[in-house]
C-alpha cells in the first residue's frame, strides 16, 4: 500500500510536485486523506524523473529512494527545489505485512528506461519468478513482470494478475519519459488536467475542483496530446 503521483507536462521542480502542495506526498506520508488500507506511509519513499538536461551518457531516468520516511530526508528537501522534470513518478510506502523495509523495496522501480510504482498488494505466488529484481517484495516482482511484457500490455497484465489473485489491489503508475500509464484496480486514483500538464495521484494534492476521480478497473494513458481512459474489461484480449 502506498500513495503515488505522476506528472507529464511542462518541467516543474520536484519540490513543487512532492513537497509543497497542501496535501503533498510529504503530508500524505503521515496524514493521507483517502487511504483505504493503512494509516501512514512511513516505510520508505522514492521519486524517479527524466532530467530536462541529462548529462551525455548518463542513464535515464534518475531516481532518489530511501527506506526512511519522506519527512526524515532533509537532503532531498534541500535539492528538490532545483531539480526539474517534465515526467515524474513518486511514491511514499506503507509496507505490506511481512515485506522487508529496505530502500530497494521502495517505488519507483525501473528497468533502466521506464518507471513503475504499485499501490496495493498481490500474492507473490501468482507472479512468475524473475531474475535480477530489485527486491523480493510483491511490488518489485510485479514491476519485473510489467517490464518484461512492456508498458503497452499494462492493462492486460493487470487483468491477468487480478484474475489469478482476486484479492489483489493493482493500482499501477508507470512512465517512459514521454507518457504516463496507470491502472485502477481496488484503490483510488485522481487526475488533474491543467494548461501546464497532467497529474495522476492516489489522492488530490489540493482542493482544486478540477481534480476528477478515475473509475475502478480503468487504464489511463497521458500523452502530450491528451488523456485517455479505457475500462480494462474493454481492452483487447
Amino acid at each position: 500500500m502506498c500513495r503515488h503521483l505522476g506528472w507529464l507536462g511542462r518541467p516543474r521542480t520536484l519540490a513543487s510536485l512532492v513537497l509543497e502542495p497542501p496535501s503533498s506526498l510529504l503530508v500524505q506520508s503521515w496524514a493521507p486523506r483517502r487511504q483505504r488500507y493503512g494509516t501512514v506511509n512511513a516505510d520508505g519513499w522514492g521519486v524517479g524523473f527524466y532530467p530536462v538536461d541529462p548529462a551525455p551518457g548518463r542513464p535515464m531516468p534518475a531516481r532518489w529512494r530511501s527506506a526512511r520516511p519522506l519527512w526524515g530526508d532533509p537532503s532531498f528537501a534541500s535539492v528538490a527545489p532545483v531539480l526539474r522534470s517534465g515526467c515524474v513518478v513518486a511514491a511514499v510506502r506503507s509496507a505490506t505485512a511481512g515485506m522487508p523495509l529496505e530502500e530497494s523495496a521502495a517505488a519507483p522501480f525501473t528497468d533502466g528506461r521506464a518507471l513503475l510504482s504499485h499501490n496495493g498488494r498481490v500474492d507473490r505466488a501468482v507472479l512468475p519468478a524473475a531474475r535480477d529484481t530489485e527486491s523480493t517484495v510483491d511490488s518489485a516482482l510485479l514491476a519485473a513482470l510489467v517490464f518484461a511484457r512492456g508498458l503497452d500490455a499494462l492493462g492486460a497484465t493487470v487483468a491477468e494478475v487480478g484474475a489469478a489473485d482476486p484479492a489483489a489491489r493493482l493500482n499501477l503508475l508507470a512512465a517512459d519519459g514521454t507518457r504516463l500509464l496507470a491502472t485502477t484496480w481496488g484503490d483510488t486514483l485522481s487526475v488533474l488536467v491543467t494548461d501546464e500538464g497532467t497529474a495522476l495521484a492516489s489522492e488530490p494534492w489540493d482542493d482544486d475542483p478540477a481534480w476528477r476521480d478515475v473509475p475502478d478497473r480503468t487504464l489511463v494513458e497521458v500523452t502530450p496530446d491528451g488523456l485517455t481512459l479505457t475500462p480494462i474489461g474493454e481492452l483487447p484480449a
